[in-house]
């Protein structure tokens, strides 16, 4: 009879370990599939268009990881490009976040070495879709870390297909936030996980992640901001320990040094304001371990007398080091800030004193339509998980807490921002979800099915497993009589909080079936109804389900189309193409000589400089305003002023984006304004209100000021408009984006010579000429005047 207990032990063990086994293969199957799926949705633009890479600022990134996969890591460290900002020129090595392109060339060459031929496009296209399973991981991570390992899978399902996401990660968007937003949320992961175990492998890895991230993006400002607000608020609340210094010293001091070698950084990592505050909570954090050293050293009379004493010299020592770094920061006009960096403090900063950063449509601020279409139900559930983390408040918790509260704010203030809102509101979403699923779940598991048909010896085991699992008896059956000793309704309660996070459960294994049959003092949940639990859960699946229907949506029709390929549905079902970009650069590629120099706004300078391979005149990078500004000065000015202008920067070849035969409104004409301010903004001579109507309307028809219908950017747009569109449309001179007749419909050209329009006239190609035409007018009337000698 003693070996009956032994058997049921060694039973009982077997079945746990199998339990725990099933449940770390579930685990591990749920996390495979939300990568596939993560990788998988993100597929749409090859499937519906081709493998080409989108937008505008990827076309640089891939350029440059061309010719790091031909010429090697050094020579693209050490390259100057003379195809950019002509006559300056652009060091590579020293302008660009490396951190995509290093990675994009080391998968290249990994796969080569494997013999996997595959193309450098290909890699490049691919790269976001890859990173967006990783980021998936790293939500799980971290969440798991905070909360519990259910809420980490929710999360993970959440960023996975999130469409804020997915607009930056679609395959073919080869930009810096790629990869940029897994290396985000994976510091973040490490550094939960330091604080949680303390561990100086963690922290190690946490350094290195935190290098990758300054590589990849200039959005590491976020992150060495976030954590010293997370240490001082640690410090005010009373959560200083020894973990939490393992976790944030050694990441701002060795991850300042590692940000100072990237020369793309250098030493603005110490000089400029941004970092400040890390230095900032990484002295007060010494000061307050070094305070609650000596408190626990010395008697409390001692104590109070070196404190006063020592205090003294403290604050002296402080007034002289604030007053030093306000000299040096009152120096800089913006205060050592960066302009982004002061549009995100001041949202009227940029369009006051910078405004080709105002110019940029992802800077500026969203519509609250923005926040319901890019997160979905997420927005109604991360304020629940805020509050959900407030009433279990950990140090993990507390650091979601922040992070979504300033994620919340940077995005109000800058759309782009929204890419790091999204993981945050995922993280929070699941938290709160993850707390409800845990309450309903355990509610249901307190009923019993009203009709019953058990021995009494099967009841007692049942009622034995059901309080080994956590949950009570089970009421008494509506209308029936209680039995005796049998608990009323009230005293039902649910298993009220999820399990704890990792790191906690490695310390406490041996308490779980104490914990498990008793919930947290403060915190239990009384048991819901089963009616209200099963509606409930149908609903939650519901939502879930409209959420994974709707991110299917954005993924397919919204963030998969890319900017150089366009298309519009036809009434047969089929659908216009519009390839004018390519073939306008394919235009300059085989039709201009190779040293030839082409001059359009800066958005376009990237796409030129890769698909065309010619010189441009401005790009992308935005680095020196002056120079865009002469271009603006050029578009706004007169044919003749433009001419000598374009002329004394050796520019051949000018073109146009024009959408008014199509209805494209992305076009150079909605951009125009932004050209006169910030060519304005340089060049006192050029002034907005030339270009607007009494009424302060920008307009281009007949009630358009003559400045306006007079500057190159009109001429260019709508030379011979009036006939292609009376051919097109059967409406001569009417412009299908602004939808009114032009102002000037018999637009001549002295100074520039058509030589290509693309096939639906979005891209218009002029040459400069050497010599103005002469005035056939002039012409005339000195013919008539020898006429009349003679």
């Amino acid at each position: 009879s003693y070996l009956i207990p032994l058997v049921h032990f060694i039973k009982g063990v077997v079945k746990m370990r199998l339990y725990a086994k099933l449940a770390a293969a579930s685990k591990y199957l749920a996390l495979t599939g939300i990568c596939v799926l993560a990788f998988s949705v993100r597929l749409f633009s090859i499937v519906k268009y081709e493998s080409v890479i989108h937008e505008f600022d990827p076309y640089f990134n891939y350029r440059v990881t061309q010719f790091l996969t031909k010429e090697g890591f050094y020579e693209m460290w050490n390259w100057f490009d003379d195809r950019t900002w002509y006559p300056l020129g652009r060091v590579i090595g020293g302008t660009v976040y490396p951190g995509l392109i290093f990675t994009a060339g080391t998968i290249y060459r990994i796969l080569h070495f494997f013999h996997i031929p595959i193309h450098v496009q290909e890699v490049c296209v691919l790269t976001a879709p890859l990173f967006s399973a990783f980021c998936a991981l790293a939500c799980y991570g971290l969440v798991s870390q905070a909360r519990s390992h259910g809420a980490g899978l929710l999360a993970a399902f959440f960023v996975a297909i999130v469409p804020s996401y997915i607009s930056r990660s679609v395959a073919g968007s080869f930009d810096n936030e790629g990869v940029a937003i897994f290396a985000l949320v994976n510091v973040f992961y490490w550094f939960v996980k330091t604080v949680n175990s303390g561990s100086l492998v963690d922290a190690v890895v946490l350094v290195a992640s935190y290098g990758y991230m300054v590589m990849s993006w200039g959005g590491y400002s976020f992150i060495i901001n976030l954590l010293p607000l997370y240490c001082l608020a640690c410090i005010f609340f009373g959560r200083l320990n020894g973990r939490l210094y393992v976790a944030f010293a050694p990441l701002v001091a060795l991850g300042t040094a590692i940000s100072c070698s990237i020369p793309v950084v250098g030493f603005n990592a110490v000089l400029m304001s941004e970092h400040f505050g890390a230095f900032f909570a990484f002295i007060v954090l010494h000061v307050a371990l070094l305070v609650s050293y000596v408190r626990r050293m010395l008697s409390t009379k001692h104590f109070v007398i070196l404190a006063s004493m020592v205090l003294t010299v403290a604050i002296a020592l402080g007034a002289l080091a604030a007053s030093v770094v306000v000299a040096y920061v009152a120096k800089s006009p913006t205060l050592g800030w960066t302009g982004r960096s002061m549009t995100l403090l001041d949202p009227t900063y940029a369009s006051r004193f910078v405004p080709i950063i105002a110019s940029v449509s992802e800077h500026q601020p969203p519509q609250w339509s923005s926040y319901i279409m890019d997160l979905h139900m997420l927005v109604m559930l991360a304020p629940a998980g805020i509050l959900a983390c407030l009433h279990r408040l950990t140090d993990a918790s507390l650091f979601l807490v922040l992070y979504g509260l300033t994620a919340v704010y940077f995005s109000g203030v800058m759309i782009r921002l929204m890419l790091v809102l999204a993981p945050a509101v995922c993280c929070l979403s699941a938290v709160a979800l993850s707390d409800l699923m845990y309450v309903l779940c355990g509610s249901m598991r307190c009923w019993k099915p009203r009709f019953t048909f058990s021995t009494a010896n099967d009841s007692a085991t049942a009622a034995g497993e059901g309080g080994g699992e956590g949950a009570s008896k089970a009421p008494p059956t509506p209308g029936a009589a209680p039995s005796p000793g049998a608990p009323s309704s009230k005293d039902v309660v649910a298993p009220s909080t999820p399990d704890e996070p990792t790191s906690v459960k490695k310390k406490t294994r041996s308490k779980v079936s104490s914990k498990a049959a008793a919930p947290a003092e403060g915190s239990k949940l009384y048991a819901l109804p089963l009616l209200v639990c099963g509606a409930l859960l149908a609903m939650i699946l519901v939502i879930l389900g409209l959420y994974v229907v709707h991110c299917i949506h954005a993924s397919a029709d919204m963030y998969s189309s890319p900017s150089i390929v366009l298309q519009s549905p036809r009434r047969d079902g089929g659908f216009h193409v519009f390839d004018d970009f390519r073939e306008a650069y394919a235009w300059l590629r085989h039709n201009t000589h190779p040293d030839a120099k082409v001059a359009s706004w800066w958005d376009y300078g990237y796409q030129t400089t890769a698909m065309a391979n010619r010189t441009v005149i401005v790009d992308n990078n935005t680095w020196n305003t002056s120079h865009i500004a002469t271009v603006g000065r050029a578009m706004s000015s007169s044919e003749a002023k433009a001419w000598s202008i374009y002329r004394s920067l050796d520019v051949e070849y000018v073109f146009v984006v024009f959408g008014g035969l199509v209805g494209y409104p992305s076009d150079d004409i909605n951009k125009f304004l932004w050209m006169v301010r910030i060519g304005g903004g340089v060049y006192p001579e050029i002034k907005e209100p030339d270009y607007l109507t009494p009424e302060g309307d920008y307009r281009v028809d007949a009630r358009g000021t003559k400045t306006m219908l007079n500057s190159l950017m009109y001429k260019l747009s709508y030379y011979d408009f009036a006939d292609e569109s009376q051919l097109s449309t059967g409406q001569r001179g009417v412009d299908r984006v602004r939808g009114y007749p032009i102002g000037k419909l018999n637009v001549k050209l002295s100074y520039f010579e058509e030589v290509f329009t693309s096939q639906h006239w979005m891209m218009r190609i002029y040459r400069v000429r050497d010599q103005p035409l002469r005035d056939p007018t002039l012409r005339a009337g000195k013919k008539g005047k020898a006429a009349n000698r003679r």
